[in-house]
């Protein structure tokens, strides 16, 4: 089973600001792959199906940001669980450009809370991560108020154009894992 978690804030004030781009990307996703709607179990909505054969499953923290890391137990309860191969975290990164892209196969959390808490449910950094620019803050923004804003239509548009590609480069890293993804769809 592969598991692909989009990070994001669950309320509604919160559903199309930066800070939920990785909801966008697993919602795309499953509208692309037809796995039908999330389902909440524990702490967490799910989506599941198939992709290239492999089972997949779309997961959304349904906690604030800072306590995504809460959905790490029930993917332990795979017995063959390995973050480094089964995991993909989707997340917004306001360190790099609007529609920048860089898939990692490991790393630090980089200041993001999500990628912290994640990383500590874990006890390791060493899983891959999706991370989707949304811009630095402009002069007098401070970080957390930047990225729970709404984006400007502009910036939206181009993630929105961008979801169909951030599917593809997830695809990739189903059937051929990181390295390959990455060499494709880096940018």
């Amino acid at each position: 089973m592969k598991y692909l978690v989009g990070l994001g804030n669950p309320d509604s004030r919160h559903a199309e600001t930066r800070h939920n781009v990785g909801w966008w990307v697993v919602d795309r996703a499953a509208y692309e792959w037809g796995f039908g709607s999330f389902r909440r179990s524990g702490p967490a909505w799910w989506s599941e199906g198939e992709v290239a054969g492999e089972p997949v499953a779309l997961v959304k923290p349904a906690t604030y940001m800072n306590r995504s890391g809460s959905v790490i137990p029930a993917l332990r309860q795979d017995e063959t669980f390995d973050p480094a191969k089964q995991l993909l975290v989707i997340v917004d990164d306001a360190a790099l450009d609007v529609g920048k892209v860089r898939l990692r196969p490991r790393g630090s959390p980089g200041g993001h809370n999500g990628l912290r808490s994640i990383a500590g449910a874990l006890g390791t950094d060493e899983y891959p991560r999706l991370r989707v620019g949304v811009g630095r803050p402009p002069e007098g923004w401070d970080l957390v108020q930047w990225v729970l804003s709404r984006m400007d239509e502009d910036d939206e548009d181009r993630i929105l154009a961008l979801l169909p590609e951030l599917v593809e480069a997830i695809e990739m890293w189903i059937e051929h894992g990181t390295e390959y993804a990455m060499s494709r769809h880096n940018r």
